[in-house]
This record gives structure tokens, C-alpha cells and sequence, in this order.
């Protein structure tokens, strides 16, 4: 497998993606239309945490991350590592080295739909990490890949810096172009459940505030008494 190495790739603005880290990640997925959501399998390893940054994306072969080391070097302030191989692996291509020479570099977290180690020494450290598995299994660095090409994790196209936000809900990757008008709907979304949730502490029901009770009459949904429920069953 050969490869490339792409530097000074186009990237997010860094004001509007910090922004971005205002919202959660279900939120900003339905603002950009129910797009954009990696796989539940991407987990984080702590909780409570939320980072959005800019993505530096690398392509590697299955249990090999020699190509991690080499986007180490592209990597700075406000990035996002994000990490994929060419076939389906789950060993621990990163750990707590790997995070300690990026958190010196100011990069806010680590993506990968492999395996991570190291989780005890990430949380304590405070670098976010979110991985598909977590796993003890060491690699080599024995074959090519790539550095800031776009890659695919989950049926979603990553390419270098796209914006990348993550939280406990999972991962959430917004094109670069659409990072501001994403951060523009994701505010008036909240602004709008923070209505419907000043309804709902008021008593007010969501089949109400959604009209919702005609939905129920359309599917043929309708209501009985426990007697009439009874008495009708055989």
C-alpha cells in the first residue's frame, strides 16, 4: 500500500468551530438534517466531555500506525485526529504516547473506528478519545498509508478539516463549508426546545404541542376504557 501525506489542507474556521462546541452532538445532526452521524459503535472513553476541532485524517493498514506517527507532525492547535484503516481492525493503534505528543501539538481528541489503549492514562491526562473498541493488542509500523485525505468511517465522507464534534452522545462530522450556517440552526434548535421545554414543566403534552392526537386518529390508534379493553379481548 503507498500513500501521500497532504499538507496545509483547507480548514474550518476555528471561531465558528468552537461554536459549534456550544451544541451537542444529536443536536447539531438534526440541524444539519439527520446527517452526518458516525456509528453508535464509536464510543468515548470518558464522559462528560464535548470537543469540537478540525479534522486531521489518516488512512492506515489494519494492527499499523505508522502512519499515526506521521500525521503527528501535521497536526496543531484546534485539530482533531481522526483514524481509519482499510479493512475492519479493533487492535489499540493509539495510546497515551501518541496522546501526550499530540496534547504538546494542541490538538483536542483523538476519532478512530479502531481499537485505543491507554484509557486509565487518557482520562487521567485529559485527552478525549472516542474508538470503535478498546484493546490491549499492540501494532507494527511496517506499511504506507495516507495523511489528510478524506475517509470514510461509518458510511460518512471525512475529509481534512471538516469540523469534527464529539460528546457522550457520539461523533458528528459537519463539512467545513457548512460550519456556520450549522452553528447559525443549531442555535435556533435550541432556542426552540427550550420553548417546547417550558411547555412541557407547564403540563403541557407533547401530543398537544405537536398536534399529534390526529396522527394517532389518521394511523387508526383509538382510545378505550380498561372495561372496554377488556371486554373486547376473545
Amino acid at each position: 500500500m503507498s500513500g501521500v501525506i497532504v499538507t496545509g489542507p483547507p480548514k474550518a474556521d476555528l471561531k465558528d468551530v468552537d461554536a459549534l462546541a456550544g451544541h451537542g452532538v444529536a443536536t447539531v445532526s438534526e440541524a444539519m438534517g439527520r446527517t452526518g452521524l458516525l456509528g453508535p459503535g464509536i464510543r468515548p472513553v470518558q464522559q462528560g466531555v464535548r470537543v469540537a476541532g478540525t479534522a486531521v485524517t489518516v488512512l492506515s493498514w489494519p494492527g499499523d500506525n505508522l502512519m499515526i506517527h506521521a500525521a503527528v507532525e501535521q497536526c496543531g492547535e484546534g485539530d482533531i485526529l481522526v483514524v481509519t484503516t482499510t479493512s475492519p481492525c479493533t487492535d489499540g493503534l493509539f495510546g497515551e504516547l501518541f496522546a501526550t505528543a499530540l496534547h504538546q501539538r494542541g490538538v483536542r481528541g483523538v476519532v478512530l473506528s479502531t481499537g485505543v489503549r491507554d484509557t486509565q492514562e487518557l482520562r487521567d491526562m485529559g485527552f478525549a478519545a472516542w474508538s470503535r473498541a478498546v484493546s490491549s493488542q499492540g501494532t507494527v509500523k511496517a506499511t504506507g498509508g495516507s495523511v489528510n485525505v478524506p475517509i470514510a468511517i461509518d458510511g460518512q465522507v471525512i475529509r481534512p478539516g471538516d469540523a469534527i464534534l464529539a460528546d457522550d452522545d457520539g461523533v458528528v462530522v459537519v463539512p467545513r463549508e457548512r460550519v456556520r450556517e450549522t452553528v447559525e440552526k443549531s442555535g435556533a434548535r435550541e432556542a426552540k426546545e427550550a420553548a417546547t421545554r417550558a411547555a412541557f414543566l407547564d403540563g403541557q403534552l407533547g401530543l398537544d404541542r405537536y398536534g399529534l392526537r390526529g396522527k394517532l386518529k389518521e394511523l387508526g390508534v383509538e382510545y378505550r376504557t380498561y372495561e372496554e379493553y377488556e371486554g373486547e379481548r376473545p
